[in-house]
Order: C-alpha cells, then sequence, then structure tokens
C-alpha cells in the first residue's frame, strides 16, 4: 500500500506503508541514531512529532520487552528508507512494523530520507501530514496548513503521569516531575540506590516538597518551554529549598525559572552522537540529544555558569549555579552506552546532595 509524507512547503514523498492505515499530522523531524529506534518510538519527547530516521535500515534486532522508555509511544509518524520485516535477536517479540500497527502509528519507508534530511536541514523542521489515504495533494496541504503552530502547542498533558509512584531503595529520596519523562531517567537513579518518586508534572511546589526530596529532578519531555507556565512558577517556587536537577526540558524550566530566555533551533538536536565539551574537565562526550530549543546564553541571569557547550553550534548544553545547588543538562546522561559516558552527573548531582 502507498503512503505519503506531505510537507508544508508542499513536498511530497511517496513510499509503502509499514504502520497503521491513516492520517496524522506532526512536526517532521529528523534523527541521526544508527540504533536505539525503540527508545526513540517510545520517549515522550517525541510527542507531535513525524520521526524520521537517516539511518538507512531500521529495525533489523525488532521490538523486545525491555527497552521501553514510556507506557506507549507518542510520536504521530515514524519514516525510514528501510523498515526491517525479519530482524534477528534473541530478545525480539515482534518486528517494528507489527508494534506500529498495534500502537496506531502510521509509518512509511521506500523514500530517500538522505534528500528529507537535507531538505530539513536547509529549510528547518515543519509541519507535515503522513497518511495512506487516497485524499489529493491540494486537500493535504489545505490540511497542513490549517494545523496548529506547533511552537505553539502544549504536549505536557498527553505524556506525564497522572499518579505519583515510587521505586522504594534505602538511599537519598528524589522526587522526579513528570514533564515526559524517559524511564531511564528514573532507573539510573534507582540503581545508584536512591528511592525515587515520579509525580505529575501539574504537582504544586507544595506538593513536592510534602513528599520530603532530598533532591528534586525536572524530566525531559516536548513541546516550547515558554508555554509550560504553571510548571516554570513550580521551578520557580521549588529553587532554593533542595538541590535540583534538570535534564532536556528540565534544563530550560529551571532556566526560564531564574529568568533566562530560550529560543526553537532550526532543525533542532537528535541523535547519538552529539560532541558536548564538559569546561570543567576539559573533556569531549559523545551525547544522546532530542530536543528543538536550547536556553539562550546572553539571557542567563549572575550566578548561572555554562559548564557544558555543544561542539556542534556552540549552544548551551549544561549549566551550574553553586549557591542554589543547581546542575542541568540539555542532552540525556542516562543514556546506556558502555562506559556510560555522561553518568557521572548524576554522582555530581548525588554530592550536592550529600554536602545539603
Amino acid at each position: 500500500m502507498e503512503a505519503r509524507l506531505v510537507l508544508e512547503d508542499g513536498s511530497l514523498f511517496k513510499g509503502f506503508s509499514r504502520g497503521a492505515r491513516g492520517e496524522m499530522w506532526g512536526e517532521v523531524v529528523f534523527n541521526t541514531s544508527m540504533t536505539g529506534y525503540q527508545e526513540i518510538l517510545t520517549d515522550p519527547s517525541c510527542c507531535g512529532q513525524i520521526v524520521i530516521m537517516t539511518f538507512p535500515l531500521i529495525g533489523n534486532y525488532g521490538i523486545n520487552d525491555e527497552d521501553y522508555e514510556s507506557r506507549r509511544p507518542f510520536l504521530r509518524g515514524f519514516v525510514a528508507r528501510e523498515l526491517c520485516t525479519t530482524p534477528n535477536n534473541w530478545r525480539q517479540v515482534m518486528n517494528i512494523g507489527e508494534y506500529l500497527k498495534e500502537n496506531n502509528i502510521v509509518a512509511l519507508d521506500g523514500i530517500d530520507t538522505r534528500a528529507l534530511a537535507r531538505h530539513l536541514r536547509e529549510n528547518g523542521t515543519m509541519r507535515g501530514i503522513i497518511t495512506t489515504e487516497r485524499t489529493p495533494l491540494p486537500t493535504l496541504l489545505e490540511r497542513v496548513h490549517k494545523t496548529s503552530a506547533i511552537c505553539e502547542t502544549v504536549f505536557t498533558p498527553e505524556v506525564t503521569t497522572q499518579e505519583p509512584y515510587t521505586w522504594e531503595n534505602g538511599g537519598p529520596h528524589i522526587v522526579i516531575l513528570d514533564l515526559g519523562l524517559k524511564l531511564s531517567i528514573a532507573r539510573s537513579f534507582h540503581n545508584m540506590g536512591c528511592r525515587v518518586t515520579v509525580v505529575p508534572a501539574f504537582y504544586s511546589a507544595g506538593n513536592i516538597m510534602d513528599l520530603g526530596p532530598a533532591g528534586i529532578v525536572l524530566s525531559n519531555g516536548p513541546g516550547n518551554p515558554e508555554k509550560i507556565s504553571g510548571v516554570i512558577q513550580t521551578a520557580g517556587e521549588l529553587i532554593g529549598t533542595v538541590p535540583m536537577m534538570g535534564i532536556c526540558l528540565g534544563h530550560q524550566i529551571i532556566a526560564l525559572a531564574l529568568g533566562a530566555k530560550t529560543y526553537k533551533l532550526k532543525f533542532g538536536h537528535r541523535g547519538t552522537n552529539h560532541p558536548v565539551k564538559d569546561l570543567i574537565n576539559n573533556r569531549v562526550y559523545i551525547t544522546t540529544q532530542n530536543h528543538g530549543y536550547a536556553v539562550e546564553e546572553n539571557s542567563l541571569p549572575a550566578g548561572f555558569k555554562v559548564i557544558q557547550r555543544n561542539l556542534n553550534d556552540s549552544t548551551v548544553e549544561g549549566l551550574l549555579e553553586t549557591d542554589k545547588k543547581i546542575i542541568t543538562v540539555q542532552y540525556h546522561p542516562e543514556t546506556c552506552s558502555d562506559p556510560p559516558d555522561s553518568g557521572h552527573l548524576f554522582y555530581r548531582f548525588l554530592k550536592e546532595i550529600d554536602s545539603k
């Protein structure tokens, strides 16, 4: 069955349907990861997106029961050069096409993803419609132009947990504000011996402090950070109470809560191969990233120190506020690499808790 991807500038890509039937709109973005497609599919930060994989073969080790990052996929569509229908791995329970159909995700392959990624690099991410229907092209273009602007859409209520939950352990109590949490973040703290409580994004500062946290983490998540004003207010009320850590969207929220500004990147940072320099230890780390916004360095208030920087475009990747015991990173230090390149950031945060 034919499937099509139509961009808001009129670009048309025709391929083969590999997921559910139907039609869906979203922000068309590209991800340069060679592996980890199951984690990408289930990363809540992809909510509202049609994700293009630039690596030509996706799905060759199937889908397993262990590598989920959330309760379900939140992305709007999925595109690859070739989606493997005959995976080979001892952990697999289904192939990627079966998973996409089971979760009602429209997907296609058989297109020139290199050309599509270059188009997005040159022109920026944009809205698009992915469809298996025979809707005429002029009608699809009319529909995509009527869709909401991505930068004005709030996705947090869709991805956050509705009820708090706890992973018991005997160490310090870490409370994570779920803005679209990747489970690997909670798992990393739990594996370090922490007791972890995950709470909804709409929890108030008072509700959070009533839990008696030794440290607070603001998680990753989708969308424009400036549009979730309630979370920014909550973060502002929490700053200075106990040590805080922000990851990805959480990094941006903490910066906004202290008076900084954010801006939208032309095509974002999405992949597992982004070089980041730590300005404290003078080392370079290869990081996993999935975001479309960044903190404006010139807007940072006094006391905030840039401790990490992206080597591709010099954007801010890490911040430190010593007096308020705040550490933030734009990327994902919980990535399960071997060795775990950026895991030391969790230890740096826990050290702040120990010194409280």
